[in-house]
């Protein structure tokens, strides 16, 4: 559908919702599945250097109204994800999400998958994985030389992932747009522990894990508000998107694009054709003809 389709990063998208990084994406059967069910492009699960078990379970706490995890990255390092898609060809933008734990390490994954990844998203801002992601992504100077390092080894998009775990996020979006970032991603969960009572000790394996879901939306609303208003490059909103009404107060806080996780684990893959749906009938009922004409219309 013509109306729903957008362009962001430097990516051409039929419609403005993507799989977000880390639910249901380890593999590229999960990707294909989501593109079929309405996803207009996929972010991959984070991939490190080397292959990473992730923690011992329980890694997952379920709450009414959403999720906690702490899965501790867990993936196939480089050299596995180019053996896993090997064969593969995607007729929808793949963007690879990456985390090291110095710029360098960044840039190593970047040149290494260029030929897979259509984009990057640097994931800086895993609020539970010692010595990456967040520790890296909550100071500014280092969001621009990560940014910055992969910037100069490739050209394809680079898009930067940010922590909601600061004291003001567009700090984080204007080091990013400085050290040339064509988008920013906003949120990534919420730093969150759950304890049981009879127990007397916390669930996760890991004690505190990432907390996302509908619970986080009013938290991941404000942040691209703010984002928005601050920055010059795009904003792609990620937290508690569950329904297309969620969407639309997404795009008017100046979003262009949304990435859809949890939802996917609570509602199955079918979220994205509803909210897909919901949009369209939304800018039908309102009079606009396109996505692109709603976004931020609430900065104004």
């Amino acid at each position: 559908m013509k109306m729903l389709s957008v362009e962001v990063a430097k990516l051409k998208l039929g419609n403005p919702l993507l799989l977000a990084s880390g639910v249901n994406d380890k593999t590229p059967e999960q990707w294909i599945r989501a593109h079929e069910e309405g996803a207009g492009g996929v972010v991959t699960k984070s991939i490190g250097i080397e292959p990473r078990n992730g923690y011992d379970n329980p890694t997952i706490v379920e709450l009414p109204y959403g999720l906690i995890n702490a899965m501790g990255l867990p993936n196939p390092g480089w050299k596995g994800f180019l053996e896993m898609v090997e064969g593969y060809t995607f007729d929808f933008p793949l963007i690879v999400s990456i985390f090291g734990g110095t710029p360098e390490e960044f840039a190593f994954l970047a040149e290494k998958l260029s030929d897979v990844a259509d984009a990057f998203e640097l994931n800086l801002s895993c609020p539970h994985a010692k010595g990456y992601g967040m520790e890296i992504g909550q100071r500014p100077e280092m969001v621009y030389e990560v940014v910055k390092a992969v910037k100069d080894v490739t050209d394809k998009p680079v898009i930067a992932k940010l922590t909601p775990n600061i004291d003001d996020i567009t700090k984080l979006g204007l080091a990013a747009e400085k050290a040339g970032a064509d988008a920013v991603a906003a949120i990534n969960t919420l730093k969150a522990i759950a304890i049981d009572v009879y127990a007397r000790r916390p669930i996760l394996s890991n004690r505190v894990g990432g907390y996302s879901g509908p619970g986080v939306k009013p938290v991941a609303l404000r942040a691209v508000y703010d984002l928005a208003k601050a920055l010059d490059i795009p904003v792609i909103g990620i937290g508690g998107i569950t329904t297309w009404q969620d969407a639309v107060e997404f795009f008017l806080a100046g979003a262009r694009a949304l990435q859809i996780g949890t939802a996917v684990a609570l509602r199955d893959w079918k979220v994205f054709r509803e909210i897909n749906e919901g949009i369209a009938r939304y800018l039908e009922e309102e009079g606009f003809e396109s996505v692109e004409e709603i976004v931020g219309l609430a900065l104004e």
